[in-house]
């Protein structure tokens, strides 16, 4: 290491430019979820953590045209198995209650 350097010619700002179409912040983001995003680009084999941030963030903001009804029916088909749905979809027997006459 140099004890003096020379900073005469310096510039200024952020060493590597902000490609056009982005922006540069400073946002908090809970270590659980950050962890939960590092884990998901290191399983994927490699890749950049904040691409994928920013990827489920557009994701989440496109399906905000999504009627509320159309959300429901996707959850509703991601979480309930088929199985389940079939069932629930076949027809009802009612079978008849025993009352006690007095």
């Amino acid at each position: 290491m140099k004890k003096n350097y020379d900073f005469s010619k310096a510039k200024r700002g952020a060493v590597l430019r902000t490609p056009p179409g982005k922006t540069r912040i400073t946002i908090r983001i809970d270590d659980d979820v950050l962890e939960w995003f590092r884990k998901q680009v290191h399983a994927a084999g490699g890749g950049n953590y904040q691409t994928m941030m920013n990827k489920a963030l557009r994701d989440c903001m496109e399906r905000q045209d999504e009627p509320l009804e159309a959300t429901l029916r996707r959850v509703l088909r991601e979480v309930i198995p088929t199985s389940a749905r079939a069932r629930r979809a076949a027809p009802v027997v009612k079978r008849a209650s025993k009352r006690r006459v007095s």
